[in-house]
């Protein structure tokens, strides 16, 4: 009897567990957002790549990328100046150490790294953001700087601090200078976007100064507080590379990853996170807010990356906070992977906090995805974090957010939508709309199915079957007895959408 009881029990068990898993199933399919940024950094300076021959650091990057679009990335951001060199071909800088091993040696055989990497990006339906660090002149670990590097060329432009090197923020020329850099990646490159992380001032070493006195007594343009007029060097950085970007091509973002506190409320009663730690307002004087609400940035991804219930800077209080306090311009939540593994649901502690931290983001309507760093460690499939994504949380494909301020125009309509039989099987084709100016091409196209009877709604990703740069789609062709309904619509360079064109094909 005990025995039967315990099979009767147990059946219960597993059947409301089946039931519990449709449930949630179902309940993601419908809450899955059609649009979201799904990005990546993949960061240098950890000496990934250093001294690799070019062979094998191509093949590393093209796995990453592939395990990467498993898992519903949509954008990479990639490290691309680390420390006024490049892993680029630099017009103005020597190529890095952390390509080639020595600073300013060329690659053999020669390459260009981030030409390569937007064209692979590209290739997978992925953005790649160009990310630069401004202001880092030489890291700690480097010895030698070659003998064309910006620090050597003009040593009294750099303070020296805490080992490293940095262009003085409050020097006009300097400005100029990485407005120049901007200009060369922006105007040769076809990134998606331009990205700056954390690094502004530098975090702050207890017992020494940054030897910015001598720049503020020329150029302090009025402040009387040295602390507000460093913010200001850096708003005025901030505009003078949007205005750049801009003018040269008006479809690139311009995007930051600031530190995850703005302020804390101890310091700003009103405006201030219910946070204990470093602050960009005060520590790094970078005004997130102030970029934001002005519009000086297309996106930010404030790098929130302290786990849940974390006693002095709270991940839910901050991606609250964030929402509520920065949602004029798209925001995304930077996460930090290992850390986000290292550490139980506080609701359900046989779990890490991946399902919790992606069900308070999604919950925030001002929050329009988020940003894993690691890349690395979402290519290794860390306590299955390649896995969740990929089966859950990114299983349907999602375009990018909305840029509406940058343009809200959307491409024409695909025309000549028609099957062909062809010598690889049967094909989808059509050709692209006409476009009046740049901004309007279509540069990218959206496949979606539906199967006889169901209803055609293009808001449901689950419907996407392909997000391509060709004007053909190859058909699942099998008997010719089943009917199904096929969408094709055209993406711009911001991702507006077009109409649907529509085309019945039995398959």
């Amino acid at each position: 009897m005990k025995r039967r009881n315990s099979i009767t029990y147990m059946r219960k068990i597993y059947s409301a567990i089946i039931v519990w898993m449709a449930v949630a199933f179902v309940g993601m399919a419908q809450t899955a957002p059609k649009r979201e940024f799904r990005g990546a950094w993949i960061q240098c300076v950890n000496g990934q790549f250093q001294g690799m021959s070019t062979e094998k650091m191509q093949q590393t990057l093209t796995s990453q990328l592939d395990k990467l679009r498993e898992a519903g990335i949509n954008a990479i951001i990639f490290q691309v100046r680390p420390e006024a060199d490049a892993l680029y071909r630099s017009q103005y800088e020597p190529w890095s150490r952390f390509l080639t091993g020595v600073q300013g040696q060329q690659p053999s055989p020669d390459w260009d790294p981030l030409r390569f990497m937007i064209e692979q990006c590209h290739r997978r339906g992925m953005e790649l953001h160009a990310w630069i660090n401004p202001y880092r002149a030489k890291t700690k670990g480097t010895q030698v700087l070659a003998p064309h590097h910006p620090a050597r060329l003009y040593p009294d432009r750099c303070i020296s601090y805490d080992g490293q090197l940095y262009f003085d923020p409050g020097l006009p020329e300097n400005r100029r200078y990485i407005c120049k850099i901007v200009t060369d990646i922006v105007k040769n490159y076809d990134v998606d976007a331009l990205h700056m992380d954390d690094y502004f001032y530098p975090y702050p070493v207890k017992g020494e100064e940054f030897g910015d006195d001598a720049s503020f007594a020329q150029h302090g343009r009025g402040f009387t507080d040295k602390s507000d007029w460093r913010r200001n060097n850096v708003n005025l950085l901030i505009q003078e590379v949007m205005h750049t970007v801009r003018g040269i091509k008006p479809w690139v973002k311009f995007g930051v990853s600031p530190f995850g506190i703005w302020r804390n409320r101890q310091s700003d009663g009103a405006m201030g996170s219910d946070t204990r730690g470093l602050q960009n307002y005060d520590d790094l004087y970078a005004d997130v807010l102030t970029w934001v609400n002005n519009g000086w940035v297309d996106y930010n991804i404030p790098q929130v990356y302290w786990e849940i219930g974390h006693p002095a800077a709270d991940y839910e209080v901050l991606v609250k906070w964030w929402a509520e306090k920065a949602g004029n311009r798209p925001l995304f939540i930077g996460q930090d992977v290992m850390r986000t593994v290292k550490h139980a649901d506080p609701e359900n502690p046989s779990v890490h906090q991946l399902p919790a931290k992606m069900e308070m983001q999604r919950a925030e309507p001002a929050v329009s995805g988020s940003c894993q760093w690691p890349a690395s460690a979402v290519v290794e499939n860390v306590a299955n974090y390649h896995t969740l994504l990929a089966g859950n949380y990114h299983r349907y494909p999602a375009l990018q957010p909305e840029f509406p301020f940058m343009d809200n125009q959307a491409p024409g309509k695909v025309k000549r939508l028609k099957e062909v039989w062809t010598e690889d099987g049967l094909m989808l084709f059509w050709t692209a709309p006409k476009a009046g100016n740049v901004m309007d091409e279509a540069c990218q196209y959206v496949v979606y199915r539906f199967a006889k009877g169901e209803k055609v709604n293009i808001e449901d990703p689950s419907k996407i079957v392909a997000i391509t740069q060709r004007t053909y789609y190859k058909l699942p062709y099998q008997d010719g007895k089943k009917k199904y309904r096929y969408v094709v619509t055209a993406l711009d360079r911001l991702q507006n959408e077009s109409k649907g064109v529509k085309t019945t094909v039995k398959l």
